[in-house]
């Protein structure tokens, strides 16, 4: 069995497997990260880790410092969004994180430009509670039936 079948499920269960003599592990981010499979070897595509974080390029012959046609491209200032409208969604609202009423009422001067998306980890019954009381306040709530929808089905 190929390590590379298995790789792509990064959030498949933890626990030690042995595969082609190495184990792997948990990695201390949300994937999997494998051990002891050294770059030469054949199954070294299946088992590379989580995509690192960028480093600029440093290399004397590498061809991303050099700029060659055909590479990706560096990371440069000129590439930054227009202060107006960054973070700003396609409606014209800018996301304000909210985890319960309090918070959403924070919103009531300022519904023309924000709108709410509840946090990920409110229950349902309060989702219900925001999404009621977002109405009144007629504020816009971007993920207004995101653990409804699963709840009625059942």
């Amino acid at each position: 069995m190929l390590a590379r079948s298995i790789i792509n499920h990064y959030n498949a269960p933890c626990e030690a497997m042995e595969i082609h003599g190495f184990t792997r592990k948990k990695s201390k981010r949300e994937g999997i990260k494998w051990f002891g499979i050294s770059r030469g070897t054949v199954h070294f595509l299946g088992v590379q880790l989580l995509p690192k974080n960028w480093r600029k390029p440093r290399g004397i012959d590498n061809r991303v410092r050099r700029r060659f046609k055909g590479q990706i491209l560096m990371p440069n200032i000129g590439y930054g969004s227009n202060k107006k409208t960054k973070h700003m969604l396609p409606t014209g609202f800018r996301k304000f994180l909210v985890h319960n009423i309090k918070e959403l009422e924070v919103l009531m001067m300022s519904n023309k430009t924000h709108c709410a998306e509840i946090a990920h980890n409110v229950s349902s019954k309060n989702r219900k509670i925001i999404v009621e009381r977002a109405a009144q306040l007629a504020i816009k709530v971007t993920n207004p039936n995101a653990r409804l929808r699963s709840e009625e089905n059942e």
